[in-house]
């Protein structure tokens, strides 16, 4: 009987996990990373909890147990994270004499754990975290047992010193991280924030050969940010994404304008191949990515960026030399396929504004308005967005956001003035040895 209980007990704490996935979290029940990595914290828990019953080693409350929260969080989502943490802690008191106060402390800690950290990018953050954790559980255990009307003589000390040192082992989220990115196949903003950094030896050698597509890079990496902050999107993400999305085009940099000194390398060759040379800078890109195991994130946004579309300046330039023939569209065709996040579809906004953005003649309010309107307008007739979960009013968001980013980039500057030369020749140099020689070599 007492095993049937706890099975029922156990189906029951499950069935409302995944109730609250099929409602609210549909997403997650079709990524089995995230079902995999969701079950396992569940299930380790309790599993170390019953051991530590069962062979009455020391107290449960060195266990620490905020971590699950903490890794929802960071990969999923806050709300995700506080459900999966209540069934935790629900799972984990099965096997406790007295459950009220560890259940009671275990949801407070959470809570705690997960106000405390919104976006893990630095070291220390996860300090202030544990900071909260431990002084969110000394607070509810003091409390609890003044509640019940215990004195300060019968506080239990032991687990105050529990509490902290399983405050102090939440450190090593930090290094396990590593460990669950590995195994369940996640990407952290911490890694996010690594592969940022322009000194890693991919990025470097993209500013030396291919330093016009470096530099586009930064700045659609730039605007695509703004654009994802304005609309709640992941900025950090899109940023590091932007980043990486064109590395393809460092096999082949002269074919690509941005790169160009004069010579159209495309002039000796026919639309179709010129097509082809510029499609190919994605599946190359994927290539490089596999080659310096970039994470799968990065490699969406390298697949998606020009999503299904066409190369526009071939095809139409072939379509115009042979007006007789029904032209092939797929050899002008990316790959594919079209943005299927918020994320990807900001960044194929900003690329392609940003690109076109380089050929206007002039830069007033009224040319930087009509380009992206023109463009963003093309791509939802083109149906890119299709897929992509972004709403009509963050559109309207993003075009406002990049219309006034590139008002800014491209600014006009004031001349300066010219000092006016008087009729009496030039102004009386500076004294000292320097200044004399200058004005003697002056007057020979």
């Amino acid at each position: 009987m007492i095993l049937a209980g706890q099975a029922v007990y156990v189906f029951v704490c499950i069935s409302l996990l995944l109730t609250y996935l099929k409602l609210f979290r549909r997403d997650y029940l079709d990524s089995p990373h995230c079902l995999l990595l969701l079950f396992s914290l569940l299930t380790a828990f309790p599993v170390v909890t019953y051991l530590m019953m069962a062979h009455h080693f020391y107290s449960v409350y060195l266990v620490p147990y905020a971590i699950v929260p903490i890794f929802v969080r960071i990969f999923m989502d806050s709300r995700t994270a506080f459900v999966a943490h209540v069934v935790m802690a629900l799972l984990s008191a099965v096997t406790l004499h007295n459950p009220f106060e560890f259940v009671l402390l275990q949801l407070v800690t959470g809570l705690a754990a997960i106000y405390s950290l919104r976006e893990l990018t630095e070291r220390s953050q996860l300090l202030r975290t544990v900071l909260a954790v431990v002084c969110a559980g000394l607070l509810v255990s003091f409390t609890y047992d003044l509640s019940q009307g215990l004195g300060s003589q019968a506080f239990d000390q032991s687990r105050t010193v529990y509490v902290v040192i399983g405050g102090i082992l939440l450190l090593f989220a930090y290094p396990l991280m590593y460990l669950v990115e590995r195994v369940f196949g996640f990407t952290s903003s911490v890694t996010l924030v690594e592969l940022t950094n322009i000194n890693n030896s991919l990025l470097r050698r993209m500013s030396k050969v291919a330093q016009g597509t470096f530099n586009h890079s930064m700045q659609v990496a730039n605007l695509a940010a703004e654009v994802a902050d304005k609309i709640g999107a992941k900025p950090q993400m899109v940023r590091t994404g932007a980043l990486y999305h064109d590395i393809g085009k460092m096999l082949n940099p002269a074919f690509f304008t941005e790169n160009q000194t004069g010579v159209n390398p495309h002039d000796q060759l026919s639309e179709e191949r010129s097509a082809q040379i510029i499609i190919s800078h994605v599946t190359d890109g994927l290539r490089l990515a596999d080659k310096h195991h970039l994470p799968s994130v990065i490699k969406d946004f390298i697949r998606t960026h020009h999503g299904a579309g066409l190369v526009k300046y071939f095809y139409i330039q072939y379509a115009n030399k042979h007006p007789e023939e029904e032209v092939d569209k797929q050899l002008f065709s990316y790959p594919g396929p079209n943005p299927r996040t918020r994320e990807q579809g900001i960044l194929m906004m900003c690329d392609a504004v940003e690109a076109a953005s380089r050929s206007l003649k002039e830069y007033t309010e009224e040319s930087l308005s009509g380009l992206v309107n023109h463009i963003i307008d093309s791509q939802l007739a083109d149906g890119c967005f299709k897929e992509c979960p972004l709403t009509f009013r963050d559109i309207a968001d993003a075009k406002r956001v990049l219309i006034d980013s590139l008002k800014t980039i491209y600014h006009t500057r004031i001349s300066y003035p010219e000092m006016k030369k008087t009729q009496q020749g030039p102004t009386q140099p500076a004294q000292g040895f320097f200044a004399t020689g200058i004005h003697r070599t002056w007057q020979r």
